[in-house]
């Protein structure tokens, strides 16, 4: 496995996926490789808590198509790039919203950031349960500003610029490819 990819959904208020973004990477170093950025119509015309954060991407980085056909060039381009393995954030979330990607092997990146055993950069005095995850504050955007030392960072909510953030947590985290194996779901 060379090439992995790393999603991220939004939803409407009716928690219906409205956009997918993709980052394509190098398994051994994480760098990006390709994005793509799907915008779904009808669904995004619904709205959502992040509606606003949809067009963020320049237009010519954009495609606003229907689910079906942004699920068929997603699945031909991980097919012709030789992605096998999906990578998220809470993957469990974006894997029940995208049932169409179930024949791939999904990675929760959370199962070992949000973790002192795999995390180095979790402080010693941090409040975590027994099993070593933290008790709060263990989402992307926490999570960047203590592994990146940014406390001005902030989240976008946006699907394609918090893929790219995602993928950053596990270039920063330093962790192999096959740790994540812990993270499968």
């Amino acid at each position: 496995m060379s090439r992995i990819a790393v999603i991220d959904t939004e939803t409407t208020w009716g928690n219906v996926v409205m956009s997918i973004g993709v980052v394509i990477a190098d398994s051994s170093d994480y760098a990006p490789l390709d994005t793509g950025y799907f915008v779904l119509d009808p669904e995004y015309r619904e709205g959502g808590l992040f509606s606003h954060e949809l067009f963020l991407i320049p237009e010519k980085d954009t495609m606003v198509t229907s689910r079906k056909d942004a699920l068929g060039k997603i699945d031909g381009w991980f097919k012709s790039e030789g992605v096998t393995h999906i990578y998220a954030y809470n993957a469990s979330f974006d894997k029940s919203h995208l049932r169409e990607f179930s024949s791939f092997a999904w990675y929760d990146i959370m199962r070992l950031a949000a973790y002192k055993q795999y995390n180095p950069f979790i402080p010693d005095d941090a409040a975590c349960c027994k099993t070593g995850r933290l008790k709060r504050d263990y989402g992307v955007e926490p999570m960047t500003r203590l592994i990146s030392g940014n406390r001005r960072y902030c989240e976008m909510h946006n699907a394609l610029q918090d893929a790219i953030d995602e993928l950053d947590i596990m270039r920063m985290l330093g962790l192999p490819v096959e740790a994540y194996e812990i993270g499968r779901i």
